[in-house]
């Protein structure tokens, strides 16, 4: 036992907290002061209000549930992110009982199916007790699968050719969702099924009824063994998260069930599994419940948390008097209330530009650049970001399609989408095979650590999926991509010359005829093959590159061996011109993308100007501030339309 109710011991274990046990009434230690953490702070204060309430009675129908301690308590709440918060007598064993239904029934549908499952399973919930022995008198099968009918029907359906190789299924199956081996607390399992009559006779009216096929002795045997595997508070609770996070454990990232099935579990859960408590629950707690006779109840907010809590004190319905109280406390204090989540339609779109605003780092010679300014409206680009569900997904095509007048281009940047699920794929696949089909185009991005996306979407396009399906892997390459195109569309032949002469270089800009040959003189030509390293990052800056054919790009390295494009250069611009100011090494590598040629003014040669022929050294660096300034407005209006 951690502690005693009126001193809980508090622990956490999450990455963006450290914290040791220690109790909260003590005097603080001397040193540095540490944060407080608001979700202990909040258990504790849970605990103690309810510690003081001693209604209720422990079980006593099974013998060995009988000796539980009356004022074991422990409150655990676990986060899909792996945050771990627990209070009290977390880590006392006990039998986990009917909470064992909801799991053992997930693993039933695994194995068999919805369809075979509800052939002999229905979901519905009933007003009679859980150990009730009755049928559904339509159809003849168990109500659901909370009630003791329900869960021996669900145990009998597990998989395995001997009844060993089903309970070696069911308790490695309990060890995926709690992060670590659970075991079968015998001296349970034994006054179990010493005294477990009613279940026996509710196995043998199964087998009259057809619902079992074989004699109920086996099924009855597991079923007595999965109620008697033992598990803490905490472990309740990871297991809770584990079915909040579409049945992968946020610890240990084991998927305890397939993420498809989690909906059935949680389902039957919110109508029926705090037996004919089930309606009040939801309508004042409202999250998927579980309660056992041991005193065990969890809940779960799909997405974001479980709850664990325990303490052997029950009500007339066999639900824990102080598992309920806190509950409905924490769905309160924190409004994890199911149905009043707030809207998830109105911040997806993060961001939207135009090509116009905010373009990729392709520097286009000034008549490119001029047919962008005017027709960059052409290509939005939309920066997601949450969950894209129905509702957000709605949102965002409605964007798309109320902005449709005059779009050729749009991009779709998944970098801040957290989630994607199919319904809102089957609102994107539409909308993608409609812009094909008009000869236009939607590019995704960042789309790689969405697994979901591309299967979902694919599946819903069919055939032409590979036609249709657009992928890139950052918002700079999609960018260029759509700006080549409209550029094919709108650019006359006469803006893309095959050669640039001096005259033609914004560098170059006021100099007369004298002052051209003047500076050509001292130029040297250079080409290299595409592919070719023209700068490498760390070298000494000894020359400045005018770009008189082909195209260059500007990389630098990150980590990981990974390298981000800064910018490209295309025929007609120089680079390389930082050196010409502050003659700093090489900040940055140049790679020629296509077979350039590039005039290139030795440095040396540039300071020798100042002395020979002044005035073009001035009109130079004029020029060379001009760019210069031009790129720090770009930048500006990009950070602007991003903010």
């Amino acid at each position: 036992m951690n502690s005693s109710a009126s001193d809980p011991c508090l622990t956490v274990v999450d990455e963006n907290y450290s914290f040791t046990p220690e109790i909260l009434d003590l005097p603080a230690q001397p040193g540095p002061a540490a944060c407080t953490c608001p979700i202990l702070s909040h258990l504790a204060e849970v605990h103690r209000e309810l510690a003081g309430v001693h209604t209720g009675q422990v079980a006593t129908y099974i013998p060995e549930l009988a000796k539980a301690d009356p004022d074991w308590f422990g409150i655990c709440v676990v986060t899909t992110n792996g945050g771990v918060y627990e209070v009290g007598d977390s880590s006392v064993p006990f039998s986990i009982q009917s909470l064992s239904k909801p799991f053992v029934y997930g693993l039933a549908l695994e194995d068999r199916g919805r369809a075979e499952v509800m052939e002999k399973i229905g979901v519905e919930p009933t007003g009679d007790a859980f150990n009730s022995i009755s049928l559904d008198p339509e159809t003849g099968r168990p109500r659901n699968p909370m009630i003791n009918a329900g869960a021996i029907t669900a145990t009998a359906l597990v998989e395995g050719r001997t009844s060993r190789m089903k309970l070696d299924r069911i308790v490695d199956m309990f060890g995926r969702y709690a992060g670590r081996s659970l075991e079968i607390d015998q001296a349970v399992y034994r006054s179990e099924s010493d005294t477990g009559h009613r279940n026996r006779a509710i196995g043998y009216m199964l087998r009259n009824a057809g619902i079992l096929t074989e004699d109920p002795a086996a099924a009855l045997d597991l079923y007595f063994q999965q109620c008697a595997i033992s598990a803490t508070c905490r472990e309740l609770a990871i297991m809770a998260a584990t079915l909040a996070n579409r049945g992968v454990n946020p610890l240990t990232g084991a998927q305890a069930i397939r993420g498809e099935y989690v909906e059935s579990v949680l389902g039957v859960m919110g109508t029926c599994g705090m037996y004919d408590y089930a309606g009040e629950w939801l309508h004042d707690v409202g999250l998927p419940a579980k309660s056992g006779v041991s005193g065990g109840v969890i809940a779960v907010l799909p997405g974001q948390l479980g709850i664990g809590v325990f303490s052997p004190r029950l009500d007339r319905h066999g639900n824990s008097i102080r598992g309920v109280r806190t509950c409905n406390a924490l769905s309160r204090h924190w409004d994890l209330h199911l149905f009043n989540r707030p809207g998830t339609g109105r911040s997806v779109i993060r961001v939207r530009s135009s090509a116009a605003e905010l373009s990729s780092n392709r520097l286009w010679n000034p008549a490119e650049a001029a047919i962008l300014r005017e027709h960059g409206s052409r290509i939005l680009v939309y920066q997601l970001q949450g969950h894209l569900l129905f509702a957000s997904t709605e949102l965002l095509v409605r964007e798309i399609v109320g902005h449709d007048d005059g779009v050729d281009y749009i991009i779709l940047d998944f970098k801040r989408v957290l989630s994607v699920n199919e319904s809102a794929c089957r609102l994107l696949a539409p909308l993608l095979a409609e812009y094909h089909a008009s000869g236009r185009t939607i590019i995704l991005t960042h789309a790689d650590h969405l697994t979901h996306l591309g299967r979902f979407l694919r599946r819903i396009l069919g055939a032409r999926a590979d036609e249709i399906l657009q992928l890139s892997p950052d918002n700079d390459t999609a960018l260029e991509a759509c700006e080549n195109r409209l550029l094919a569309r709108l650019r006359p032949p006469a803006t893309s010359p095959q050669n640039i002469v001096l005259k033609d270089f914004d560098l170059c800009r006021g100099l007369d005829a004298a002052e051209l040959t003047a500076l050509g003189q001292i130029l040297r030509r250079r080409s290299y093959a595409a592919g070719e390293t023209v700068i490498h990052a760390g070298d000494d800056a000894r020359e400045l590159f005018l770009l008189a054919r082909g195209s260059v790009r500007v990389v630098i390295d990150l980590p990981e061996g990974r390298s981000k494009r800064l910018a490209s250069f295309s025929a007609g611009m120089a680079f390389g011109e930082m050196a010409a100011l502050d003659r700093a090494p090489r900040s940055a590598t140049v790679i020629a993308d296509t077979d350039t040629l590039c005039d290139i003014l030795p440095l040396s040669a540039f300071d020798r100007l100042a002395v020979t022929h002044p005035g073009i050294k001035i009109k130079l660096l004029e020029n060379l501030a001009r760019g210069l300034s031009a790129k720090l407005r770009r930048a500006n209006r990009e950070l602007t339309v991003l903010e």
